[in-house]
């Protein structure tokens, strides 16, 4: 008698792991310090979704935080976010259910090269429009960075991972616990990492690194967390020459030291949408037409830039930070590079590693 092979195909209602009996997990796509992230297969809708799993270990916490997220998420719909379908408790396991976005992220695309400006600024208006929807609903991301961007088929990018975002009305220490500094350090603005007030401006900040990173290749602020948190008080970043002259005006101005030099998320978004703004880099020794001088002077940093050299009283303001981190708890532990769960599914704290490798630890379809 001859047998004929049949294909074997998963049986959804006893042998695969599901969640809340509805949910089959049928791969792992990253895992963060709390919870796990999974390609999963909603089987009601009969559509693929991503599960974020947290751990029972620290149950009370996990419960917290996911229905905080959860929260957070269910008041926002934007294209440049990623949509929140469900969230529960699955025994012990409080869980969320989202939209899952096959692609990469932007830590693995800017590890293969460069952007060009028109790239970046197509990036970032859509990155910009998507902050200023999450800040017009009083939230501060508080972790933007390249791993919790995700970038679709189309690469069209997505915020992820609002594990450590916070409402601005709340104290700016949750849910760290009092004192904690949370955020990633090469990404941090100047104030976030000081430990005071974190607002919409910190967000502002973070993604005018992201956007220079994305035209230099590499992290402007590298290192261990401490030395990378000291960089952003002890020196401006530094722009590629030749960048058109309003990006490069926009990016120093997303970047200066006060939150209140910086241009809202809204502003930012309609100068990058602005073809003018990717345009034709330049001469350095170029001077700019009145045109382009008055174009976004109200978006310009309020004392031009010096490099550290000329500014004596940087060590001292590095003495004063390396304390107050200090004596926030910051604490210093591992190489650098990206955290075992960079990017996969809860904020990062400051205690773990920022500056991130040329390879990034998180698969390329689904961080949240």
């Amino acid at each position: 008698m001859q047998v004929r092979a049949r294909p074997v195909r998963p049986d959804a209602t006893g042998t695969a792991r599901t969640v809340a009996g509805r949910y089959r997990l049928d791969r792992l796509l990253g895992r963060g310090g709390a919870a796990d992230v999974y390609e999963a297969l909603d089987l009601r809708l009969r559509r693929p979704v991503a599960v974020k799993v947290f751990r029972p270990a620290g149950a009370r916490r996990a419960d917290v935080q996911c229905g905080e997220e959860a929260r957070l998420l269910a008041r926002m719909h934007h294209p440049g976010l990623v949509t929140l379908y469900d969230a529960g408790r699955d025994g012990s396991r409080p869980f969320l259910v989202m939209r899952l976005v096959r692609g990469t992220t932007l830590r693995r695309r800017i590890a293969r090269g460069v952007l060009t400006p028109a790239e970046t600024c197509r990036t970032g208006a859509a990155l910009a429009s998507a902050l200023a929807h999450v800040h017009g609903h009083g939230v501060v991301h508080r972790d933007v960075k390249p791993s919790n961007i995700l970038l679709d088929r189309s690469g069209a990018p997505h915020l992820t991972d609002f594990g450590i975002s916070r409402r601005v009305e709340a104290p700016d220490d949750a849910p760290g616990g009092a004192g904690a500094l949370v955020g990633t350090a090469s990404y941090m603005a100047p104030e976030q990492a000081l430990g005071r007030g974190t607002g919409p401006a910190a967000d502002v900040y973070s993604l005018g690194l992201v956007l220079l990173e994305t035209l230099k290749g590499e992290a402007e602020y590298g290192g261990a967390p401490l030395e990378a948190a000291l960089a952003h008080l002890d020196r401006p970043p530094v722009l590629p020459p030749g960048l058109p002259e309003e990006l490069a005006r926009l990016l120093t101005a997303m970047t200066d030291r006060s939150p209140e030099a910086r241009p809202d998320a809204a502003t930012c978004a309609r100068i990058l949408a602005d073809p003018r703004t990717a345009g034709r880099a330049s001469a350095p020794s170029a001077a700019p037409s009145s045109r382009e001088a008055g174009a976004h002077r109200a978006h310009r940093p309020r004392r031009p830039r010096r490099s550290s050299a000329a500014r004596p009283e940087r060590p001292a303001a590095g003495r004063a930070v390396a304390a107050a981190l200090v004596a926030l708890g910051l604490a210093l532990t591992g190489p650098p590079g990206g955290a075992p769960g960079d990017g996969a599914g809860n904020g990062t704290r400051t205690s773990a590693p920022a500056a991130p490798p040329p390879r990034a630890n998180v698969p390329p379809e689904q961080a949240l």
